[in-house]
C-alpha cells in the first residue's frame, strides 16, 4: 500500500488550511460552539483510497479499515429520489452488503416526493432494486427517538428513526456529489439528514426551530451545516457506545452538483475519482472535498461547477466546525490501495 501523508494531489496544499479554518460566525450565524477538541493535538487519520469504482473496489476499502462489521449491520445509502438520480447502484453495493449480512438502511423524506411516506418510500425501493439484494428497513416506518447531542448551539437532540436500537453496527455509505442546500454531501450528511426522521429533517434544516411543516431555510446557512454537524456527532456517538461501532466510506462517482435527492439532476462535469473509507468522517469528507478543490480541470473533466456549489453555500464549514465540536479531524493521511 501506498502512503501519501495529508495530500493526495500536490495541487491541495494550499486548500487543506483554508478548507478547515472556517470559524463560527464567518457567515453571520450566532452562539458560541462548545470546543472540545484542539485541531493542533489531533492525529492524522487514515484515509484508505482506491480508484477502482466496482464492487470490488468497495470490498477493498472496507476491508483495508480492520474493523470488520458485527451483530447486526445497517448499510445506510440513499435511494434516490427516481431513476435518473445519482444514487449508488445496487449492482455496485450488493458484494459487500451481502459480505456483511447487513441491511439497507433509510428514513423518509420531509418533502414529499416518491420517498415522502414508508409504503411510497418501500415501492421506489423495490422498484430501484435494493430489495432484490438485502432487506431494506425504513428506521423512521413507526416511530423515531431522541438521540442527546454534545453540542447544543442550535438543535438539543438529534431526532432519529426508531429502529436505530436494531443495529450493533452501522456501514454509512455515501455518495459524494454536491446539494442544493448544503453545498455538498458525503459521510456527514449521510449521517445527520440521512439518518434523521422526516420530522428530525425539518429540525436540523430549521436549526432546531421546529421539527414539523416545510423545510424552507434556517435563520442562517452556518446554522444549518453546523446542527448538520451536531447530528452526524449524535449518531456517531451513538454507535460508539455499549459494544457498537461505525465506519465511513464515500464513493466519487457521477457527482452532479445535484444531491441524490433531485429526480432530474444535472449531468455531471467532473469524471469520477474513486472510492475512499475512514474511521474518521470528518477526514473522509475532507479527503474528498480536498480531490475537488486540488481538481486539475480540464475539457470534459470540470470540477469547476461544484467547486461554486460547495463555496456559495459555505459547504466546507461543515468539516471545519466538526473539527471543532470534537467530531473528528481534519488531518489526514491517504493510503493508497492501488
Amino acid at each position: 500500500m501506498k502512503r501519501l501523508f495529508l495530500l493526495f494531489v500536490p495541487a491541495v496544499l494550499a486548500l487543506v488550511a483554508v478548507a478547515c479554518s472556517g470559524t463560527r460566525g464567518a457567515r453571520g450565524s450566532g452562539g458560541d460552539a462548545k470546543t472540545v477538541t484542539s485541531a493542533d493535538s489531533l492525529a492524522a487519520a487514515t484515509v484508505y483510497f482506491t480508484s477502482d469504482l466496482s464492487p470490488e473496489g468497495l470490498v477493498k476499502v472496507y476491508d483495508a479499515l480492520g474493523v470488520p462489521a458485527k451483530g447486526r449491520v445497517a448499510v445506510k445509502i440513499s435511494t434516490g429520489e427516481s431513476s435518473k438520480s445519482n444514487h449508488l447502484r445496487p449492482e455496485l453495493i450488493k458484494d459487500l452488503v451481502q459480505k456483511v449480512g447487513g441491511t439497507l438502511v433509510e428514513c423518509n423524506t420531509a418533502y414529499g416526493g416518491n420517498r415522502g411516506t414508508t409504503a411510497k418510500h418501500l415501492k421506489a425501493i423495490e422498484e430501484r432494486g435494493y430489495a432484490s439484494i438485502a432487506d431494506v428497513d425504513i428506521m423512521d416506518a413507526e416511530d423515531e427517538i431522541r438521540l442527546p447531542v454534545s453540542d447544543t448551539t442550535w438543535i438539543k437532540y438529534d431526532i432519529v428513526g426508531e429502529h436505530i436500537r436494531n443495529y450493533d453496527f452501522m456501514i454509512n455509505l455515501a455518495h459524494f456529489k454536491g446539494h442544493a442546500m448544503g453545498g455538498f454531501g458525503g459521510v456527514l450528511k449521510n449521517q445527520s439528514i440521512g439518518v434523521a426522521s422526516s420530522a428530525g429533517k425539518v429540525y436540523i434544516h430549521t436549526a432546531g426551530k421546529r421539527s414539523s411543516g416545510l423545510i424552507i431555510g434556517s435563520n442562517s446557512q452556518d446554522s444549518f451545516i453546523e446542527s448538520m454537524a451536531a447530528a452526524a456527532q449524535a449518531v456517531h456517538d451513538y454507535f460508539k457506545q455499549d459494544g457498537r461501532d461505525i465506519i465511513y466510506i464515500n464513493v466519487m462517482n457521477n457527482m452532479s452538483v445535484d444531491c441524490d435527492c433531485d429526480g432530474h439532476p444535472a449531468a455531471p462535469r467532473l469524471k469520477d475519482i474513486g472510492i475512499l473509507a475512514s474511521t474518521d468522517p470528518v477526514a473522509l469528507d475532507q479527503a474528498c472535498l480536498d480531490l475537488v478543490f486540488g481538481h486539475e480541470d480540464s475539457e470534459g473533466d470540470d470540477a469547476k461547477p461544484l467547486r461554486e456549489r460547495i463555496e456559495r453555500l459555505h459547504g466546507t464549514h461543515i468539516t471545519a466546525y466538526a473539527e471543532q465540536i470534537g467530531l473528528g479531524t481534519c488531518k489526514y493521511e491517504i493510503v493508497s490501495l492501488d
